[in-house]
């Protein structure tokens, strides 16, 4: 019966649709930060992430979010082509997600949250130590 209601809860976990369209933060000094989501469809969105400053790259990640066999949502990063880790959602609304991983060395959660004026993101340890926060704005996405 426990099994079943767990279940339950975790198929009603929304997927964060929030995220969908392309997102940038720069900043004074030449750095930037972009990601960009696909619509959730099929139980899956996809994401890929880029970092760097001036015309020069740091890092890159390929990314996703999908619903599994079992009805949970997880968040799997996979940066500079480096194996996807899986950070499993463990609270979420229709404007945040968090998600975590305590047996990742770093980050151990990471988590959105849709405001007035675009998306915020942050990752940290589980205990939210260590962050590192972006202040998103939606972008069109296209090559600039």
């Amino acid at each position: 019966m426990i099994a079943l209601l767990m279940l339950a809860e975790s198929a009603a976990m929304p997927m964060p649709a929030f995220m969908a369209g392309c997102w940038e933060e720069r900043l004074r000094d030449g750095k930037w930060t972009e990601e960009c989501w696909t619509d959730p469809r099929g139980g899956v969105m996809i994401g890929s992430g880029r970092a760097g400053q001036n015309d020069k790259l740091r890092n890159w990640e390929w990314m996703r979010i999908e619903r599994g066999a079992d009805g949970l949502v997880t968040f799997y990063g996979s940066p500079n082509g480096a194996p996807a880790v899986g950070f499993k959602a463990v609270e979420s609304s229709a404007k945040s997600v968090t998600f975590a991983n305590p047996g990742h060395d770093y980050p151990q959660r990471l988590r959105y949250v849709a405001t007035d004026t675009g998306l915020e993101a942050e990752i940290s340890l589980a205990d939210g130590s260590k962050p590192a926060r972006w202040s998103y704005k939606r972008t069109a996405g296209a090559a600039k």
